[in-house]
């Protein structure tokens, strides 16, 4: 197995913080996706008036004929939709963070709405070679999946054949080989699960407190005083997995039923190799979910990446998604030194022949975009609206 548990696990989306687990992507040009936790209810009302006004527009728009236009137009041709998937829910996933979650019944939906409007789904190597030679075909989009999660496997994948759709999946191998919950979701996957509950800390880190979980930011205090207490306390994979399952105990969910299912957990090496012969792409994400500063750490983390999904496909993948959004132009160079022929973001657009590609734009597809703003952005026409920042 290529990379330590210890490593690994203290790596995987590390340096961001959460809000009930959720992850919140910041604005064009930044490499960073942000928490914004205690925000005042005045801006979430102000941000609720602006999804209805926009909503509204887009519904006069395609009205007055403007969608079909835009999306039958020489412009859209020119340009390629790429959409990013996190996760089809196994079972309240979506409830617990719509950020990165659809229900498979709103997953099946999007691809009806693809079907109904004529795009022509292409793998992703083709996509971007036919971007730069300027011949896609009408309404081009490609369809990627970030991580690797079970689900993907269960959930998205019998929907894509069904079909009959490409997709690439960006797979982190470190916990496709490690095959327990992901810590850090699992950790607040499960304060969510005990939302009911009070917790009390002292057994877990030491702390004298005890939170109500009722409230949100209760929930997002405690994740991080656990992912303090491990990261200090140096836990390996299996110390953190039964740190999770303690957890677990103190809030009455059933722990066991969770790994049993697969919630959280990746897909493992030979359900990678079945999903690899019937035609799914895959591709590098890193090995541990990570995109360190340092030349010589980035690099490793791409090679053991391409050996783990090389020794499991038997491909040699050369298209990378940066984790969790975080990207640098110091990475640009390193990345064509490894071999990248293109790299997607989670910065929102389309992408031209002008994007640099090593910095490819994608819609990030979450259960809040609702179906108007999701048909928006296959016409393209939402590029014209303004977006918040």
């Amino acid at each position: 197995m290529v990379g330590t548990p210890d490593v690994a696990e203290h790596a995987f989306k590390s340096g961001f913080s959460f809000r009930d687990g959720r992850f919140w992507r910041s604005s064009l040009g930044s490499h960073r996706r942000r928490s914004y936790p205690g925000k005042p209810v005045f801006v979430e009302r102000k941000t609720d008036m602006l999804k209805k006004l926009k909503q509204t527009t887009l519904a006069s728009l395609k009205g007055s004929g403007a969608f079909n236009l835009v999306h039958n137009s020489r412009w859209r041709r020119q340009r390629l939709l790429i959409l990013a998937y996190h996760g089809i829910s196994l079972d309240d996933e979506h409830d617990w963070n719509p950020a990165q979650y659809l229900s498979k019944e709103v997953f099946r939906d999007r691809l009806n709405l693809i079907a109904r409007s004529g795009c022509t789904v292409l793998p992703l190597a083709e996509g971007v070679r036919r971007l730069y030679d300027g011949d896609l075909p009408e309404r081009s989009i490609v369809l990627t999946f970030d991580d690797g999660t079970y689900d993907f496997y269960l959930r998205a994948y019998p929907l894509l054949k069904e079909f009959d759709y490409p997709a690439t999946l960006y797979l982190t191998t470190f916990y496709s080989q490690y095959n327990r919950p992901v810590f850090d979701v699992a950790c607040s996957y499960l304060l969510w699960k005990g939302r009911e509950r009070t917790l009390d800390l002292k057994s877990l880190v030491g702390q004298e407190i005890s939170l109500d979980l009722n409230s949100e930011q209760a929930r997002t205090t405690a994740f991080e005083q656990i992912k303090q207490f491990s990261s200090e306390q140096k836990l390996s994979a299996p110390e953190k997995d039964e740190l999770l399952a303690v957890i677990a105990e103190k809030l009455c969910v059933d722990y066991e039923s969770l790994v049993s299912r697969r919630v959280l957990q990746l897909i493992n090496p030979g359900e990678v190799k079945s999903l690899a012969a019937d035609g799914i792409d895959v591709q590098l994400h890193t090995h541990r979910h990570r995109t360190p500063s340092d030349r010589e750490l980035f690099l490793k983390e791409i090679a053991d990446n391409r050996t783990s999904i090389i020794e499991m496909t038997g491909k040699s993948p050369s298209h990378f998604c940066y984790p969790s959004g975080v990207w640098s132009r110091d990475f640009l160079p390193w990345l064509s030194e490894a071999g990248i022929e293109s790299a997607t973001t989670c910065e929102i657009g389309l992408a031209t022949p002008q994007s640099h590609p090593l910095l490819l734009p994608r819609l990030v597809d979450v259960s809040g975009l609702s179906p108007i703003e999701f048909e928006g952005w296959v016409t393209g026409i939402s590029t014209a609206l303004p977006r918040r920042r």
